[in-house]
């Protein structure tokens, strides 16, 4: 990961990482405490360099569809709708048949979910 000026900028490629082996999505605090999971700040991070212009981190997201975790893939889907709303929905067209299952976790619920199933609700809600 390249960051402006050429330096390697080891805190997203590190976020990067996490969000490739991410095993549940969860965009907010989780259970009574609201505590912020690691892959949650690794998504926060790379959605705020994303939205500061950081175009240099767009094909790593893009990779994350075919190399991420099916939570992964997730995470990756939601940036790119963030940045590119056509990209986004292009990414959850292609998830919308893939069976393959990840854990979400909203607040104090924990459940589970196939990327078949979110993706078609992300396209019904787009």
């Amino acid at each position: 990961m390249v960051a402006s000026g050429g330096k390697r900028d080891p805190e997203n490629a590190a976020a990067l990482d996490e969000l490739r082996g991410a095993d549940t999505v969860a965009f907010g605090g989780v259970g009574i405490a609201g505590t912020v999971l690691p892959v949650t700040e690794a998504y926060r991070r790379v959605e705020a360099a994303l939205g500061d212009g950081r175009e240099e981190l767009r094909p790593q997201v893009e990779r994350l569809l075919d190399e991420g975790t099916p939570a992964g893939r997730v995470y990756a889907a939601t940036l790119l709708e963030g940045v590119d709303p056509v990209a986004g929905r292009a990414a959850w067209t292609a998830l919308r048949d893939d069976p393959a299952e990840f854990g979400t976790f909203t607040g104090c619920v924990m459940g589970r979910s196939t990327l078949r199933e979110y993706a078609s609700e992300r396209l019904a809600g787009a």
